[in-house]
């Protein structure tokens, strides 16, 4: 093997008092796929952040190829090869700005580019990069009116194209279809070829027994495990990482109440298939099912987001139709929405407001807002969820994703609901939070109905009491939580098995 691509030699870093890394060693070659795995506050977005140049080591020493590399700023790393795209899907795009001017930002601020743009040579080189990812893209769309997918691989093709010599990845298919994600794997494996050193940030199973060369876990701030012989031992690096084993989630299914939500003859969309559902008080079912398949459109029309084209859903007996998520919220329907960056949380906000926001009529007395009332329901929450902050008054972006992912599911979890709807609520957050997720959800699941929208078939098994599967906007299975045929689900997720029936 080549000499090492970037070593990392006693690496440390603290804020304040809190010290974030403690010693890290760590070391990535060229032509390998080193896949990073930690529970959030375990230390791998600030490891990440001194690579790329936002933060800079306390102590320790960073090499590149043999030389020492300490950037100052992102713009810097980019200049040595080490190109990285962020969980945060945002912090890789520019909304405001077309998909061309995206993909070419970096041209765009040259300096050598000179005073002015050639329009239509910007767009072609910028076609050229969405072609070679596969993007089926018109150059010219603003990338704010694009999907979550479409915007996390536009952010990936950025990345591509500026011939990177250490690229790294922080949960880079949590937004992917199977499909995309796939694409993504040839072009990583295209890369490993070229020689590139490439560190991958993942808690999906199946993202790492695809790509992972080697896995790498880390806890408190160290490094807990190293894992390079082959077959990898990815129970020993889970275990590494969690600093315990991994114990199957043992679920005990309720005998259900009485029908809470009924759904009858309901399309997603124009020539869509009917849907039938029932789900009843004390059932946590998981609908799961590829990118695109009809979750998202689901929920949203359960919240008042968008209309069904054809069909009703009844609630408690009643029709129920919302024209907005304001009349679903009065009706006792809650929706904690996926993409917590964009649809979730008050970057303004501290915990307190980004967990009352919804519920503030309830906190005021005489139409003054109560700041000891906002903050005891906040208090309380974070000690439900166990989310891991100074105090209720912290800004919600000095948490770890998981611990804002915390307070998006505790803002709907802090009031009684009728229906509540979880669309992909472990999005982003390591074994240990979703755990701490499930547990709370199904912990409070009684005296309500439940829908949990999950792509990842293991979070679904873990959640639910029965699994309901969807493929191209038609329901496609039913499962109950026992036994579960797996073949059988898969087949119907990936639409090779089409099943009939109502349920």
């Amino acid at each position: 093997m080549n000499g090492a691509a970037c070593t990392m030699v006693g690496i440390e870093k603290a804020f304040g008092p809190n010290r974030v890394l403690r010693g890290i060693d760590m070391v990535l070659w060229p032509g390998q796929v080193t896949v990073l795995m930690g529970a959030n506050g375990a230390g791998k977005s600030t490891l990440v952040k001194l690579l790329c140049g936002v933060h800079q080591p306390d102590g320790g020493r960073i090499e590149l190829f043999g030389r020492p590399y300490a950037p100052l700023t992102p713009a810097e790393a980019i200049n040595a090869g080490v190109v990285t795209v962020h969980q945060s899907i945002n912090d890789g795009v520019i909304p405001d700005l077309d998909v061309a001017s995206n993909l070419m930002l970096d041209r765009l601020t040259d300096a050598r580019s000179g005073f002015f743009v050639r329009g239509r040579a910007l767009r072609a080189e910028a076609a050229r990069i969405a072609g070679a990812m596969g993007l089926d893209l018109d150059v010219r769309a603003t990338v704010g009116d694009l999907g979550v997918a479409e915007r996390q691989l536009i952010a990936i093709a950025r990345a591509m194209a500026r011939d990177p010599k250490v690229l790294i990845l922080d949960e880079p298919t949590s937004s992917l279809s199977a499909t995309e994600a796939e694409r993504l794997f040839a072009l990583l494996d295209r890369l490993r070829d070229q020689g590139v050193a490439i560190l991958y940030i993942s808690h999906r199973m199946s993202d790492i027994r695809r790509i992972a060369d080697r896995i790498i876990s880390m806890r408190d701030g160290q490094i807990s495990g190293t894992f390079e012989d082959a077959p990898l031992d990815y129970e020993g690096a889970v275990t590494a990482m969690l600093g315990h084993g991994l114990t199957q989630v043992d679920i005990t299914i309720p005998v259900p109440g009485p029908e809470v939500l009924r759904l009858d003859g309901l399309c997603l969309s124009s020539g869509g298939q009917p849907i039938d559902l029932s789900l009843r008080r004390g059932e946590v079912v998981a609908v799961t099912g590829l990118l695109g398949s009809g979750k998202t459109a689901l929920a949203s029309i359960l919240f008042g987001l968008m209309q069904a084209t054809a069909g009703t859903v009844t609630l408690n007996g009643a029709r129920f139709a919302p024209q907005s998520p304001g009349d679903a919220i009065r009706a006792g329907v809650f929706l904690c929405s996926k993409d917590r960056a964009s649809n979730g949380v008050i970057p303004d906000f501290d915990i307190t407001g980004n967990l009352t926001l919804p519920f503030t009529r309830r906190h005021a007395r005489l139409s003054f807002l109560s700041g000891t009332s906002e903050r005891a329901a906040a208090r309380a929450m974070i000690e439900h969820l166990g989310i891991i902050c100074q105090g209720p008054g912290d800004g919600i972006d000095t948490l770890s994703g998981g611990n804002q992912q915390k307070v998006m599911v505790g803002r709907w979890l802090a009031q009684t609901s009728q229906v509540l709807l979880l669309d992909e609520p472990f999005q982003g957050v390591d074994i240990r939070a979703r755990r701490d997720i499930g547990n709370r959800i199904r912990e409070g699941a009684a005296e309500r109905a439940t829908i949990v929208f999950a792509a990842e078939l293991d979070e679904a098994l873990e959640i639910a009491d029965r699994i309901v599967v969807l493929n191209e906007e038609a329901l496609v299975g039913e499962h109950r939580n026992e036994n579960v045929d797996l073949n059988r689900m898969l087949a119907q997720v990936s639409g090779q098995e089409i099943a009939t029936g109502q349920i």
